[in-house]
C-alpha cells in the first residue's frame, strides 16, 4: 500500500504514524513545499520517502492535510495525477469550497471529503503523534459522491485509527464547525491579545497564569498560516457566531454594571448544562 501524505504536519503526520502501525506493508511518501519538513519527517520516522506530484500515479491512498486555501488548487492537481483506483482524502476544517471546486472533476468519485476533529496547538512534523484520532469524530461530507469501494477503504482505515464517523452535508458542516471550533480559536487568540496588551510586563503574565488561563488560551499558539484561510473560507458563518458571542459578552457586562450577581449566577448555572453534553460525547 503506497500512502502519500501531502503536508507532513500534525494531522497528516499523525495519520502516517497510525497507518504505519496498523498496516505493516504501507510505504509512506511525503510531499511538502518545505524540504526541511520532509527531511525532519524522515528522520522522525513519520514518512519513509520523499515524493512529488509525478509519483502519484503509484498511490493507493493520498491524504491532503494543508491549509484550506491551498487545498483548492492542490486537490484538483492530485486528482489529475492519480490512477483510477486511488483514494484521495482531505482533512480540512472547511468543506463547502473544496466540494464546490471538485463537483465537476472527472475523478470526483476518487475523493472523500473528511474532517477529523482532532489536533493540538502544535504544528510541523515534530507535532505528529500516534493515537491522535482515537475516539475522535471524523465528519464525512458528500459521501454519496465517492465510489463505494473507496468509501469502504476509507472506513476501514478510519476504524483502525479509532475514529467515530458522522455524515453531514458541506453547508451544515461549515455552519456547525464555526461554533464548536472556529469561534474557540478566535476567542483564544483575542484573549491572548487582550492579556498581552494589558500586561506589558511578561513576567507578571507567566507568574500569575494558572491552569485555567493556560487551557483557555492554549489555542492561541495555533498556526496563523492554517487558521487565517479557515476564517476566510468560513467568513459568513463565523460572523454569525461572533454576533451571538459578542451579544452574550455585552449582556454579561451589563449584568456586572447593574450589580446583578444573582442573574450572573443563574447564567453560569444554566451554562453548566454543557458538562452533561460534553460527557455524553466522550
Amino acid at each position: 500500500m503506497n500512502v502519500f501524505i501531502i503536508g507532513v504536519g500534525l494531522i497528516g503526520g499523525s495519520m502516517a504514524l497510525d497507518i504505519q502501525k496498523e498496516y505493516a506493508e504501507a510505504v509512506i511518501y511525503g510531499v511538502d513545499l518545505n524540504d526541511e519538513n520532509l527531511n525532519e519527517a524522515i528522520k522522525l520516522g513519520v514518512i519513509h520517502k520523499k515524493a512529488t506530484f509525478t509519483d502519484l500515479e503509484i498511490a493507493t491512498i493520498v491524504i491532503v492535510s494543508i491549509p484550506v486555501d491551498a487545498q483548492l488548487e492542490v486537490v484538483p492537481k492530485v486528482l489529475d495525477h492519480i490512477n483510477d483506483h486511488c483514494l484521495v482524502i482531505d482533512a480540512g476544517s472547511t468543506k463547502q469550497q473544496i466540494c464546490k471546486v471538485l463537483e465537476n472533476h472527472p475523478k470526483r468519485r476518487n475523493f472523500l471529503a473528511g474532517h477529523p476533529i482532532a489536533g493540538t496547538e502544535f504544528s510541523g512534523p515534530s507535532a505528529a503523534i500516534t493515537g491522535l484520532f482515537q475516539n475522535k469524530t471524523n465528519i464525512i461530507c458528500e459521501v454519496e459522491k465517492t465510489a463505494f469501494k473507496l468509501q469502504e477503504k476509507a472506513l476501514e482505515i478510519f476504524a483502525k485509527l479509532g475514529m467515530r464517523i458522522r455524515y453531514m452535508d458541506a453547508v451544515s458542516h461549515d455552519k456547525h464547525i464555526a461554533y464548536v471550533s472556529h469561534l474557540s480559536h478566535i476567542s483564544a487568540f483575542m484573549l491572548g491579545k487582550t492579556v498581552i496588551n494589558k500586561e506589558k510586563n511578561e513576567r507578571d503574565i507567566f507568574d500569575m497564569a494558572g491552569s485555567g488561563f493556560a487551557s483557555t488560551v492554549r489555542l492561541a499558539k495555533s498556526s496563523p498560516a492554517m487558521w487565517t484561510p479557515i476564517f476566510k473560507q468560513n467568513k459568513e458563518n463565523i460572523l454569525e457566531t461572533l454576533e451571538e458571542y459578542i451579544g452574550n459578552l455585552k449582556h454579561f457586562k451589563e449584568l456586572m454594571e447593574q450589580d446583578n450577581f444573582s442573574e450572573i449566577y443563574n447564567e453560569m448555572e444554566n451554562t453548566n448544562y454543557i458538562k452533561q453534553i460534553l460527557n455524553g460525547i466522550k
